[in-house]
């Protein structure tokens, strides 16, 4: 990561960085909303819903004008007919979670992805019944685990078990993630983490998550909705058993865009596991033979329930052909700079007002991504209604937090600086 010292406290010295990023121009390829006085607004809310890319619009139109020629027919003909239309995403987005394009689809939504996960690999007994989550996993999280210890005739008050961070902290070391998973020892059935936790923007450390887990004999999954589009990921490597993303906060796809499931390749031929299933699961070669018995794909495609919407499947397409043109290590390298200079820039310039909870940069370590959190320090509401005034868009976490991200195929170091001149002006 970059370092940063008193010269780039200014305009032009953003500028200047500006000048020098190689992925400076893809932020032209969205659309930024637009202040009362007809400006670009300072948009650091990527974490919550993504830019809308440019061309998202032409990709959804001609999936309508297909509808419009073709009908039914659509399905087969056209520049990318429907029935096939999910495979379009595969390769792009197994780049992007670090999964074989077999161990990758985009179905459903979030929460229904994790609760077809939890079907297959929360498979608790009378022993080994515990789920592991975080202490500020995000509400829905909470809800699908503790309805699925209920499912299975546990009570969740005992089932489902937090990470518990030092007193006063938000966060854990990597120590203290292990060391808790290995306390529940043969209890524990499934660890379930986020990642960037979407309260701290800590990242935990994947390979020590899973090694483990694993030396207890559990299961282990992760959620991806502030990491897919964000971090480095290499689900294959690392053997996670599973993972489930959104698409519309870092991967731009839309107000309730369609999500993504990963399932490791060691999992995709067993026999044994237990899944619900759909007919666009079953083997392509048969599927429209209507046969009364299921035939698994071999891919994670068997987790498939029903044919997908096309014009979200377009609109998610339409940004992964951006993120695979600017890649991901280049955007997360560019996302290091950016959200150490909106950290430095803080520090420097409103440290009395405020306390950054997100873990700091480690060199050859993801502690984070771009995305920090900030424990105001006096009324946090006022502030971003402060900010809203002034065109810079964050978001407010009860009681006291702003979180805060700096996209890198969106946002310059010109938005970060001006961004902290808005904060500074706010107290």
């Amino acid at each position: 990561m970059m370092s940063f010292n008193e010269k780039h406290n200014s305009i032009q010295a953003a500028k200047e960085l500006d000048n020098k990023d190689k992925l400076y121009n893809f932020r032209n390829q969205f659309h930024f909303p637009l202040t009362e006085s007809g400006d670009k607004s300072l948009y650091f809310t990527g974490h919550s819903l993504g830019l809308m890319p440019k061309n998202a619009e032409s990709f959804i139109q001609e999936e309508l004008n297909a509808w419009k020629a073709f009908g039914v027919e659509g399905h087969f003909k056209g520049k990318h007919p429907w029935l096939p239309y999910h495979e379009f995403l595969t390769e792009n987005m197994a780049k992007i979670v670090g999964g074989k394009p077999e161990e990758v689809v985009v179905m459903n939504s979030l929460t229904v992805n994790l609760h077809l996960m939890l079907v297959s690999f929360y498979r608790p007994t009378e022993k080994r019944n515990k789920i592991l989550i975080e202490h500020t996993t995000f509400p829905s999280d909470k809800y699908a685990v503790d309805s699925q210890a209920r499912f299975h005739g546990h009570d969740p008050e005992k089932a489902v078990v937090m990470l518990k961070p030092s007193e006063g902290k938000m966060t854990l070391t990597d120590d203290e993630l292990v060391e808790q998973i290995k306390s529940h020892g043969d209890s524990l059935a499934l660890v379930m983490l986020g990642n960037c936790n979407y309260l701290s923007g800590q990242c935990f450390n994947f390979k020590k998550v899973v090694q483990a887990a694993k030396e207890v004999g559990a299961n282990v999954g992760f959620n991806l909705a502030h990491g897919a589009g964000n971090l480095l990921l290499d689900l294959h490597n690392v053997e996670a058993d599973f993972a489930v993303w959104c698409t519309y906060k870092y991967l731009n796809s839309g107000p309730g865009g369609l999500a993504g499931a990963f399932v490791h390749e060691k999992h995709l031929n067993n026999p044994e596991i237990p899944r619900f299933e759909g007919w666009w699961g079953t083997k392509k070669e048969t599927r429209f033979k209507m046969k009364p018995q299921f035939e698994p794909m071999g891919t994670v495609e068997s987790w498939q329930l029903s044919n997908p919407p096309i014009f979200q499947l377009a609109s998610i397409r339409a940004s992964l052909e951006l993120y695979n043109e600017a890649g991901m290590e280049n955007l997360r390298e560019k996302g290091d700079n950016l959200t150490g200079y909106l950290e430095w820039l803080l520090e420097t310039n409103c440290g009395n007002s405020l306390e950054i909870v997100t873990p700091k940069f480690e060199e050859g370590k993801q502690t984070r991504g771009s995305m920090l959190c900030v424990r105001v320090k006096g009324d946090a509401k006022n502030v971003e209604a402060k900010l809203k005034e002034a065109g810079a868009v964050v978001d407010f976490r009860e009681p006291d937090i702003l979180r805060m991200a700096p996209i890198p195929i969106y946002n310059s170091f010109e938005d970060v600086f001006e961004l902290v001149e808005v904060i500074k002006s706010a107290f």
